[in-house]
């Protein structure tokens, strides 16, 4: 198996400019990549420009940062011929590996503008080496910069950042470091859900250190979702128990859902529900649950107090309307 650590520079339209047709906000114009076989040697590395289709003028923010003008990029390939080259290039049994969280959702949303096939019919489990790095060496929670983290290691800034092979090529080395010392963290697999489960045998149900994650299929709308026992139901994944709720699902914002459950055997249980829209404009459900501290049990009763008591009295305002 194959660590493909890869790192996408995009453009955009400047403000005021319309988005692009098909909804392409971001227009991929460089692919830059790194092979590592499991030991972490490395053993091939990509790098290639893609001539714009869809954004004919560079963004001045993009510009200054990439350091790229738009002449150079008439040069380049278009992007299906490179990224097909890029996918050859990558091989048969690899794992992707990126810094953060958007390159790999991007490539999709280009690979589908373009009529590609798609990389897969459901999530992509990858590594998300920023994550990995928080978790290795700082909080596990803050997600730092690429050069800060080099910074941290003590590693020799041998090539200018801002430019996707040299971003490859800087996550690698933190990738590998993280690797030969701390190999255990890569089981922190995160999953890009471009396209979300197709159906409930695909759904994704993973099991972490501290948490356990669950992925749904799509559903037509909230409605629907939170209709569905195993979205709203609330596990113990220690010992799979089944549990009452302390207290129930309720909602800040309509987007991110809170609820507490208690473990006789292994304590309270927080769940979070984030309710997220599909390209389909459907919906589809990222469940976490963790152990918390009575503390924290305390503090989320709290909040869901005050939460349901700025509720009823919204509710009061718009009757006295």
């Amino acid at each position: 198996m194959n660590y493909i650590v890869f790192d996408l520079e995009w453009n955009q339209g400047s403000a005021g400019e319309e988005v692009a047709p098909a909804g392409l906000p971001f227009e991929i114009i460089e692919i830059g990549a790194v092979k590592l076989n499991d030991q972490g040697i490395r053993t091939g590395e990509f790098s290639e420009l893609i001539k714009p289709a869809v954004y004919r003028e560079m963004n001045q923010v993009t510009g200054r940062l990439l350091h790229l003008q738009m002449q150079e990029l008439e040069h380049g390939k278009p992007f299906v011929q490179a990224a097909g080259q890029f996918l050859e290039w990558c091989g048969e049994d690899y794992l992707f590996c990126t810094w953060g969280s958007a390159d790999l959702t991007e490539l999709q949303r280009n690979m589908r503008f373009y009529g590609m096939d798609p990389l897969a019919g459901g999530p992509i489990a990858y590594l998300d080496v920023q994550k990995l790095f928080s978790i290795a060496f700082e909080d596990g929670k803050s997600r730092k910069a690429l050069e800060h983290a080099v910074d941290f290691l003590q590693m020799d800034k041998d090539i200018p950042f801002h430019r996707a092979f040299s971003d490859a090529h800087y996550t690698a080395k933190v990738l590998v470091c993280i690797l030969e010392g701390k190999p255990r963290t890569l089981e922190n697999l995160s999953y890009d859900v471009f396209h979300p489960p197709a159906d409930r045998k695909s759904e994704i149900k993973v099991r972490f250190d501290n948490y356990e994650k669950y992925i749904s299929r799509e559903f037509s709308g909230k409605a629907e979702a939170f209709a569905d026992r195993e979205v709203v139901a609330s596990k113990c994944y220690l010992c799979r128990c089944n549990l009452r709720k302390k207290i129930r699902w309720f909602s800040p914002n309509g987007r991110n859902y809170y609820c507490l459950a208690h473990c006789p055997k292994h304590g309270y249980l927080k769940g979070k529900i984030r309710v997220r829209k599909s390209m389909e404009e459907k919906v589809y459900i990222v469940k976490t649950t963790r152990l918390i501290s009575p503390e924290e049990a305390a503090g989320l009763k709290k909040r869901s107090e005050n939460i349901r008591k700025q509720q009823r009295q919204h509710r009061l305002r718009e009757k006295e309307i």
